[in-house]
């Protein structure tokens, strides 16, 4: 999931964060930022390990990824920190925007002296901001962008100048498209759904699902009955549901991080439409997200990494769901989940300080290489599955693996559903499913 926008459904929860032992809460330039006062090992002079954390911080994606690395720099510093050095986070605040990335970034970088920069939500974002990042060869791990052009146009383009560079999740968008695939004859199999429609936002993230997605569906035997683009500024699906009604698909995989699709929800019950409604919605996503849609959220589905806390997808996925609920208890700003970013965040920063540890160095002015060799050697299981790297020579170099299971379906990528009443459950894949697919009533 790309997940591209800072418009992300939230709850009208008001209360600002608090200044306490964890986090200091300021302003600096276009964006809040949490500021600390240490320097760092790569960037600087002084004692410490800054870590800067890029996201848009109105967005429950960002804030959820933002108190995952501060848990993930508690706990280490707990253990004893990264290379004997307390780790502290720097946190500022994208607001979805590419010149507000590159001035923040270029901030984190030149003022706050980081040792190691995680992050950015939007594939925009990402992309923006790349060339800035590899000129200075601070290591930049991307936790919440999806597009393939992140790594094609870096490392994929120019091994040597965009080295620094690596994903660690989501898998990218091509793999998510095969994965849909897979996702797809589940469907068949369960419900024997075989027609299907596509819809996506229009945006970077979504042109490998628009180029792929609809001739893997058609690989597979299925027929693609409708594919439409939307406008991420869509505030009237009347056209849309009519169409799709005309057309008749078993299911319709749709793709939105822009769009907000509480009103093409309501309508979906309000008609009792004739079909699931499948793929992501990173709105959805949001864990108050049942009550916010006034419930008509119920049978939807959204793939996201770490399934929202639903199934031990690793040993560590319930430990960390209940070690951010802990740490995030009073908090009335974050929410109640890490979010897929939050996960993707979390693992990062835990994997980053095995590989500085491994390459005996987290000092990247001096031997970028030796890390970046220790990163590529890493095989760590974090709380959203195992994580791996392409290599130089592969065609996604830096980039996270995909896993892979029975048949060769891609596993690292599961979908959750909500559910009458509520609750979320893990229906994909078959070795995390907490419960079964559900069609709407009316369906059945």
């Amino acid at each position: 999931m790309d997940n591209d926008d800072n418009n992300t459904l939230r709850s009208d929860r008001t209360g600002k964060i608090s200044v306490g032992r964890r986090r200091f809460i300021g302003a600096a330039g276009a964006g809040a930022v949490a500021t600390t006062f240490a320097g760092c090992i790569g960037g600087g002079d002084d004692d410490g390990f800054t870590i800067g954390h890029l996201a848009p911080l109105e967005n429950t994606q960002g804030i959820g990824s933002e108190r995952s690395a501060e848990l993930a720099a508690e706990e280490i510093n707990e253990e004893g920190g990264i290379r004997d050095e307390d780790v502290e986070i720097v946190s500022a605040n994208t607001r979805t925007d590419p010149s507000t990335a590159q001035d923040e970034a270029s901030r984190l970088i030149n003022q706050e002296n980081v040792d190691l920069l995680v992050g950015t939500f939007s594939s925009e974002v990402s992309l923006n901001i790349m060339d800035m990042i590899a000129e200075n060869d601070v290591p930049y791990i991307v936790t919440g962008s999806a597009s393939p052009a992140i790594i094609e146009n870096s490392t994929g383009s120019d091994y040597e100048a965009n080295k620094n560079i690596f994903r660690s999740g989501p898998i990218n968008s091509y793999f998510q498209a095969e994965a849909m695939g897979g996702y797809a004859d589940y469907l068949s199999d369960h419900h024997g759904w075989n027609t299907f429609a596509y819809l996506a936002d229009d945006a970077a993230w979504t042109d490998p699902f628009t180029n792929n997605l609809p001739g893997e569906l058609e690989s597979r035997g299925y027929d693609v009955v409708y594919e439409s683009e939307l406008s991420t500024g869509i505030d009237d699906f009347s056209t849309v549901m009519d169409d799709l009604e005309s057309e008749d698909p078993d299911a319709v995989f749709r793709f939105f991080a822009h769009i907000i699709a509480t009103d093409m929800l309501a309508s979906w019950h309000q008609r009792q439409a004739g079909f699931g409604i499948e793929g992501i919605h990173v709105a959805s996503m949001t864990p108050d997200f049942y009550q916010l849609s006034e419930e008509t959220a119920t049978f939807e589905t959204t793939s996201q990494s770490g399934a929202a806390g639903t199934t031990a997808i690793t040993d560590k996925t319930l430990d960390f769901v209940d070690a951010y609920q802990s740490f995030t208890e009073g908090d009335d700003d974050a929410p109640d989940l890490p979010m897929y970013m939050g996960f993707n965040t979390y693992d990062a920063i835990y994997l980053y300080r095995e590989a500085v540890e491994e390459a005996g160095t987290a000092d990247y002015e001096s031997d970028l290489d030796g890390i970046v060799d220790a990163m590529l050697g890493l095989e760590y299981t974090g709380t959203a599955g195992e994580i791996s790297f392409y290599g130089e020579d592969d065609e996604y170099p830096h980039d996270v693996q995909e896993e892979r299971g029975e048949g060769d379906a891609i596993t690292n990528f599961p979908v959750t559903q909500w559910r009458p009443g509520g609750g979320l459950e893990c229906v994909y894949p078959e070795q995390y499913r907490t419960a079964d697919h559900v069609q709407p009533e009316w369906m059945g």
